[in-house]
């Protein structure tokens, strides 16, 4: 998701002094520790290949050791793709000098640098993903908020219980059943299309989980086990045991353990409140300052660094409220995305936040996976937390409170007074980046997947082409497109870049936009986008994508001290529309027909550019579309509500060029413009409450 931003930062990360003394190493003693990393990871997991001869249902990573291992593509093959993926954003004269580049590239370097990656693909599990998480999120010295975080929403129109403690006992509860199952390796593993394995190494650091900055590069540290969270309430923070002899706290224990921090009336010690947003600051300065926190507070540090997660009971409310649902959902967006600078913190690899509505979220650290791992979590905590565990129909959880257990433990921070300015400085960091970004979430409700299935098409295809057509009436212009796909169809696999603006794509815009075509035409050259699309998706998905390769590539000049203008231009190139589609993984865990509003709402991640966007979506059932648009405010180029009204357009109109399409664009125009997204989006929930038996809130 929010990857992209980081992708075009990497290239920092490998010019610094420090970074470049680490890169002096030779590059085959890297390729050897790579491996040796891989076999580790390896025999940790040794235990449960056992079970998969053992005539049970296959475990988490039963697989891990039949997949293949990620193959790196022609290199010939690799800088003929990219040429022509640039093509379309070039003018002559640049493309020009860039197939020279490309062709001096091809003759001087590349047989030698593939050779390195080669070898690499034979030695370790896979050839690129250990240097992404290191080279493109742990080098990287920006904040982790906003750009490299990203965030998760709870159901769009319902919440199940008002109550701020029980929901936050409920969710609780459920991502520690959820960590037993991960634990227990009881969770399937994902099949594609029912049949082809995913890697499942992504889910080994959900918990337990916290990137730890460090002055030039940050490390991951994962504990094997942590019976309590940490929580943060009105700049106070609290030690919260999730165990009592040894089994895990009932919903209801844990509401009680939540109300009792909510009722504290005991204010925050100075600078304790604001002390969270030094994550959010350069992760330079932040390693500083915590090596005077380690040592001046250690056990506060350790007891937030190893919990289990991070929860933040905010003070205020968020969601959708009948009011003035466009800007309440806005809000709601940034809350989740930034908050207030100071009140996540950014480092693990998860917070759970519940605001004093009942209505929830995550902010989540990207170093460790990527978002369909954290949104498979999320499906099964949204769904057991309440259709499994559910509330009684007082709004609290289902159980009795137990008065035996110990309060939440107060943490006492004695912060040094040289850290003091530090912490003012992060927290106005924070704010500015924070008070920058502008978030936009819409529902989108005249159709969904269900009539792009009736036009035969694949329905990512028909919104990344439609995105085309929306960022052309936005900007007059094509840009880079950078939509994220998954490799894990191989070991370790992660992600590869899916460059959307293709020729076809274009050929496709420019058409809608003259009115002397036809709408035969138009039909026609979308289909061919769209085929152009599917062939690039899958392209990449078997391991055959552009950005990766040369990513790789460009890790190992670096080692070897070579010089490549053409790597360098690639590696500078500025992804001015940044997509991903929110999977929906687990759609046996909901009842969509009896119960279409408890869908999760997807998830959003800050612009890769600051001239550019960041758009996520998601299918909610199969009639709805809910799109998430972020860019910065400082910008004169861009304005996420306008991005959004030419999405809105777009889809449209590319609706109506079929058939049984063109009936949405009469409904939308039908009764004016300026409310129709109100009226066709955000409220057109708000009959169906009678069809729930289970408290809920609307709105």
């Amino acid at each position: 998701m929010a990857e992209a931003h980081q992708a075009v930062g990497f290239r920092t990360s490998l010019t610094s002094d420090g970074a470049e003394v680490e890169l002096s190493a030779p590059v085959l003693q890297e390729i050897y520790l790579s491996g040796l990393r891989s076999w580790k990871r390896h025999l940790s997991r040794f235990w449960a290949l056992v079970r998969i001869f053992s005539g049970r249902h296959p475990m988490l990573f039963s697989y891990q050791r039949s997949l293949p291992r990620q193959p790196v593509p022609s290199v010939q093959d690799t800088v003929r793709k990219y040429l022509e993926s640039v093509r379309p954003v070039l003018s002559d004269e640049d493309f020009d000098w860039t197939a020279v580049l490309a062709q001096e590239f091809l003759r001087l370097q590349a047989s030698l640098l593939q050779w390195y990656l080669r070898l690499k693909s034979w030695w370790a599990s896979n050839y690129v993903s250990d240097w992404w998480e290191e080279f493109v999120y742990l080098r990287s010295r920006n904040p982790l908020m906003v750009n490299s975080n990203y965030y998760m929403m709870d159901f769009l129109y319902v919440t199940p219980t008002p109550l701020q403690a029980a929901r936050a006992g409920n969710a609780v509860h459920a991502l520690l059943l959820y960590r037993h199952r991960l634990n227990r390796q009881e969770i399937p593993p994902t099949l594609l299309m029912g049949m082809r394995p995913l890697c499942s190494a992504q889910y080994e650091k959900i918990f337990n989980t916290t990137r730890i900055p460090g002055v030039q590069k940050d490390y991951i540290r994962h504990l094997h086990d942590s019976q309590h969270v940490a929580v943060f309430h009105r700049g106070r923070f609290f030690r919260v045991g999730t165990h009592s002899r040894n089994s895990l706290l009932s919903p209801r224990a844990l509401e009680q353990q939540f109300q009792r921090i909510l009722d504290d009336p005991s204010p925050a010690c100075p600078h304790e409140e604001h002390l969270a947003a030094l994550t959010a600051a350069p992760r330079g300065t932040w390693a500083q300052v915590r090596r005077s926190l380690k040592t001046q507070a250690a056990e506060a540090l350790e007891a937030v660094e190893g919990a289990a997660f991070f929860v933040s009971l905010d003070a205020e409310p968020a969601g959708l409220t009948r009011e003035d649902p466009a800007a309440s959902l806005d809000a709601y967006a940034h809350a989740l995305l930034a908050g207030r600078g100071h009140d996540r913190w950014f480092d693990k690899s998860f917070t759970l936040i519940v605001f004093s509505n009942g209505k929830l979220g995550l902010s989540v650290e990207h170093s460790w996976a990527d978002c369909p791992i954290s949104g498979h979590m999320w499906e099964f905590t949204l769904a057991t937390e309440c259709f499994q565990l559910g509330y009684s129909t007082d709004g609290h959880c289902k159980g009795h409170p137990d008065p035996t257990l110990p309060r939440p433990q107060r943490l006492q921070w004695d912060l040094p007074d040289q850290i003091h300015s530090s912490i003012s400085l992060a927290l106005r960091g924070a704010k500015i980046l924070s008070e920058n970004v502008d978030c936009h979430v819409f529902p989108f409700s005249l159709f969904g997947k269900s009539f792009i299935r009736r036009c035969h098409l694949s329905s990512d295809s028909f919104i990344q082409i439609a995105l085309q057509l929306a960022h052309f009436r936005d900007r007059g212009q094509f840009c880079l497109t950078y939509e994220s796909a998954m490799t894990r169809l191989f070991l370790e696999g992660r992600t590869e870049t899916v460059r959307s603006c293709t020729r076809e794509a274009c050929n496709f815009v420019r058409a809608m936009e003259d009115k002397e075509k036809t709408d035969p035409q138009c039909l026609a050259l979308f289909r061919v986008a769209v085929d152009k699309h599917q062939a690039l998706l899958k392209a990449a998905m078997s391991g055959q994508g552009v950005d990766r390769h040369l990513f790789a590539l460009y890790v190992v000049s670096r080692f070897l001290h070579l010089q490549s203008p053409f790597l360098t231009q690639v590696h500078s190139e500025q992804w001015q529309l940044s997509t991903s589609q929110i999977p929906v993984q687990q759609m046996h865990l909901f009842d969509v027909h009896n119960y279409p509003d408890y869908v999760s709402s997807g998830g959003g991640f800050g612009p890769a550019d600051d001239h550019g966007y960041g758009v996520s979506y998601i299918f909610m059932g199969d009639d709805m579309i809910t799109f998430h648009i972020s860019s910065k405010k400082s910008s004169t180029k861009t304005d996420s509500h306008r991005l959004g009204q030419h999405i809105e357009d777009a889809l449209l109109d590319v609706a109506s060029l079929f058939q049984a399409g063109q009936h949405f664009k009469r409904r939308f125009r039908g009764s004016g413009k300026e409310d129709s997204r109100h009226r066709c989006g955000f409220l057109s929930r708000q009959t169906g409450a009678s069809k729930t038996s289970m408290t809920s809130t609307y709105f």
